[in-house]
């Protein structure tokens, strides 16, 4: 995937407010920290992960998904975006979503994608 397309699936979640972080482009909701792409690796920083379930992405997929020895001690994994399914981000992005957003726009957005 393309830095376009990445950011394209992350803009389309609603209240999403584009920013800088490191000199690379960052994402926010309602003001709080989202998403960002890291300068380092072209990986996107994806939050609400387990340390169960980021084990087994970084063992299933290592060209994809990694992390480094700052973020061992979160709940996150780091993932290549030349490597990284769409749907795959969209997912992760989500779930990250529905815990910043406020309420009761889930709820609205539950309404209109039919959840």
């Amino acid at each position: 995937m393309t830095a376009e397309e990445m950011d394209a699936i992350v803009m389309a979640f609603p209240m999403m407010e584009k920013g800088v972080s490191y000199g690379r482009p960052s994402y926010k909701v309602n003001g709080k920290f989202f998403t960002r792409l890291r300068r380092e690796d072209e990986s996107m920083m994806l939050m609400e992960v387990s340390f169960d379930e980021r084990e087994m992405l970084v063992e299933a997929e290592p060209g994809t998904f990694h992390f480094t020895a700052h973020y061992k001690d979160y709940p996150a994994v780091l993932a290549r975006i030349a490597t990284l399914h769409p749907g795959s981000l969209k997912a992760f992005l989500e779930r990250r979503w529905r815990k910043v957003a406020p309420k009761k726009l889930v709820k609205e957005y539950d309404a209109a994608n039919g959840a």
